[in-house]
Parts: C-alpha cells; sequence; structure tokens
C-alpha cells in the first residue's frame, strides 16, 4: 500500500516520504509536481506606451517570468473553460497593469506597480525588478495572465525545485518540492497526486480501448 509521510515542511519548501510505490510512479510525481501543476503567468501583453531602454519584447519577457499566485479553485484552464474563447473570459484570464506615468528621476520599476484586476492572482513579491526608466521615460502595459503548465513552457513551472531521493529500504523514497510561491508546497503535491491519479486512468482508458 503507498503511503505519504510528511518529513519537513514551510511556506517555501517540503520534503514527504514515499513509501510502497514502485520508482516510475514516484518519478512521474516528481515531474508532475515540477511541470505538470497549472500556475498563472503572464503570457500576453500588450504595450501602450514604452519609452524606457528596454525593448518592447524585453519587457514582456520580464512580465512572464514574475510568479503569480494561483487560485485553481475559482479558475479554469484555458482549454477546460466553458467560454472556449481565444480572448479568455474572467474564469480563466486576469488582466494585469502598468501605468508608471512619466517621472523625473531616474528609478526602477518593480513587481509592486503591476496591479492586477483580481486581488488572488497577484506577483509573489512587489521587490521584482522589471525595467528602470531615465527622467522623462514612461512605461504602460495591459498583461493578460492564464494558467499553464510548465511542460509548455517555463514560466508556469509550480515549483522551482522537485527532486526525488531513494532511502535505504525497497521501494521507499523522499520527494522534496520547493515552490515558486504561486502555490503552497502542500498545494502542489496534493495538485500532483491528482494529476497522476487522472493520467494513470486515461492510459488505462486507452489501453482497454486499444484491447477492444
Amino acid at each position: 500500500m503507498t503511503s505519504l509521510e510528511i518529513i519537513s515542511q514551510d511556506k517555501q519548501r517540503m520534503s514527504v516520504k514515499i513509501k510502497g510505490a514502485p520508482l516510475q510512479y514516484a518519478n512521474a510525481l516528481r515531474r508532475i509536481c515540477l511541470n505538470g501543476v497549472p500556475v498563472f503567468a503572464i503570457d500576453t501583453v500588450d504595450v501602450i506606451d514604452n519609452s524606457s531602454v528596454m525593448s518592447d519584447e524585453g519587457v514582456a519577457h520580464r512580465l512572464g517570468l514574475i510568479p503569480l499566485k494561483t487560485d485553481l479553485k475559482r479558475f479554469a484552464e484555458p482549454s477546460k473553460c466553458s467560454c472556449q474563447s481565444k480572448s479568455g473570459c474572467s474564469n480563466c484570464r486576469v488582466m494585469l497593469v502598468i501605468d508608471s506615468g512619466e517621472t523625473d528621476a531616474t528609478r526602477t520599476i518593480y513587481s509592486s506597480e503591476l496591479s492586477s484586476e483580481d486581488d488572488t492572482v497577484k506577483a509573489v513579491s512587489d521587490k521584482i525588478p522589471i525595467v528602470q526608466l531615465a527622467p522623462g521615460q514612461k512605461l504602460k502595459v495591459e498583461a493578460y495572465a492564464r494558467l499553464g503548465r510548465g511542460s509548455d513552457h517555463a514560466k508556469w513551472n509550480s515549483a522551482n525545485v522537485s527532486v526525488l531521493t531513494h532511502t535505504d529500504k525497497p521501494d521507499e523514497y523522499v520527494l522534496t518540492l520547493e515552490t515558486t510561491g504561486a502555490l503552497s508546497p502542500e498545494q502542489i503535491l496534493l495538485a500532483g497526486v491528482d494529476e497522476l491519479e487522472s493520467r494513470l486512468q486515461e492510459f488505462k482508458q486507452t489501453i482497454s480501448e486499444l484491447k477492444a
């Protein structure tokens, strides 16, 4: 019988002991926890005004890599949303805005100035630098975030670290997770277990159909 035992846990990192699971299942859970659990990331950026030295593409890239707090119960992945719209809706997309105004002195735009239309989806830290503005320069953008998976792009990775180590006992492993901050380590693990179960069921169904 497979079991999970928490060894250590804090807001950023969690280690659990996996007992009674074959290596391939334990490793599948490790991979899913790294890049198979959906989290929010900025995917589309409309640059309205950018007079900084950084190109529009550079600003969009910076914004895309900012980890965003995620609520998996409230939002749906675009492919699973009832709207089935390319532009998305309030159930699968969140708009975030930066409007620096014209600056009188050299200053850095931080993630604290990234204003979200939904308070549950915001930068995990206010101290992430985006771009530096010189006097007279300004930045105004509208960015749109959606749920995605790290298997499509690393900006959607739910964990920075997902490591599996073997103990001295057969079929016993230690899984260590370190979150990006989008989800808690516990949320990543629980969502990872659910995702693994779902994929196994789909695989079994596919095999059954082939045999039929």
